[in-house]
């Protein structure tokens, strides 16, 4: 059965986790002494776990979105259920209300649309953006020739960061502006698609550097084609 628009819940439900966090400021400190002692943690995992607080949403389009004012607060995690015209894009629309600006971002996708792609070219072009590097999925070059050109023109005049293209299909943004950090983990790629997706923003140092660790040490198959060439 296909849901119509009225069938959609789509109001927010703003229910953040009241969990005493007493225990988890107790465990942090035992880590810490820990650490001190020669024993080892996955410490940005540790931290991630233990510590963030949730809050849900739900949205039936990207104009409900974008039109609830959040307030992102450190070490909170924010969970989305959406339909409709909302894609990965959606929510970096939603930092960049929150930052205006940011120093860096990565992004990861298997596909990505043409009108994204110039999205994303309006930011470098007005400073929205100082670098970004970006990691697409191995159908890209072959399946999608007109944006993998464009994307590969527009990182060279703006000098951006890296385009790297491997077998993926992660679909991941991860940036910050001075001190506040962020990564957003999301079930849609970064093209409309009118179905129901699933998204989650997550404002913490750790999560940032997870992903900024494991794409950084990715090696593409695919270099930017010369120009004339097909595909």
């Amino acid at each position: 059965m296909e849901l119509s628009f009225d069938d959609f819940d789509f109001s927010f439900d703003k229910s953040e986790d009241k969990t005493d966090i007493s225990e988890t400021k107790k465990n942090l400190k035992q880590i810490e002494k820990d650490e001190k002692n020669g024993k080892t943690y996955r410490r940005s995992s540790d931290q991630i776990a233990l510590s963030l607080k949730y809050e849900y949403r739900r949205a039936y389009s990207e104009t409900k979105l974008l039109d609830f004012n959040i307030g992102f607060k450190k070490d909170h995690s924010y969970n989305f259920i959406t339909g409709g015209d909302i894609d990965a894009i959606s929510y970096l629309k939603l930092i960049l209300r929150h930052t205006k600006k940011l120093d860096y971002l990565m992004f990861s996708t298997w596909c990505m649309a043409y009108e994204d792609i110039l999205q994303i070219k309006e930011w470098l072009d007005k400073g929205v953006l100082k670098k970004i590097d970006a990691y697409l999925g191995e159908i890209f070059p072959g399946t999608y020739k007109l944006e993998w050109r464009l994307i590969n023109k527009i990182w060279k005049d703006h000098n951006c960061g890296r385009i790297a293209v491997f077998k993926n299909h992660s679909k991941i943004f991860a940036g910050y502006k001075d001190d506040f950090y962020f990564g957003i983990q999301t079930s849609a790629n970064i093209n409309t698609n009118p179905r129901t997706e699933n998204g989650c923003i997550t404002i913490n140092r750790g999560i940032f550097d997870f992903y900024k660790n494991y794409f950084d040490g990715i090696k593409t198959i695919v270099r930017e084609k010369k120009e004339g060439s097909d595909g």
